[in-house]
């Protein structure tokens, strides 16, 4: 534990900051399953919706640093590939 009033308040920030930052991955996560599930049932306009609102969290994890921009291009197109094959 710090000793430091500084760096305990600077704990306190990171700590919120990682818990905000796991929130995101997990919803993250949670999206892209999303469209994976309504192209295995066969649902074609919930796909649609499931990549777009994906696609959008894939972009803004680019922009946090969360992931490399090829990381995301691939996962976007792997999934369109996906929808597409309906």
């Amino acid at each position: 534990m710090a000793n430091i009033k500084q760096q305990m308040k600077r704990n306190l920030t990171n700590e919120k900051r990682r818990m905000a930052n796991a929130s995101f991955k997990s919803g993250l996560k949670s999206a892209v399953k999303e469209v994976e599930v309504t192209v295995e049932n066969k649902e074609k306009e919930k796909a649609l919706v499931a990549l777009s609102l994906a696609s959008k969290k894939l972009d803004k994890a680019v922009s946090k640093g969360f992931y490399h921009k090829n990381y995301v291009a691939r996962q976007k197109s792997r999934l369109a590939k996906l929808v597409n094959s309906l």
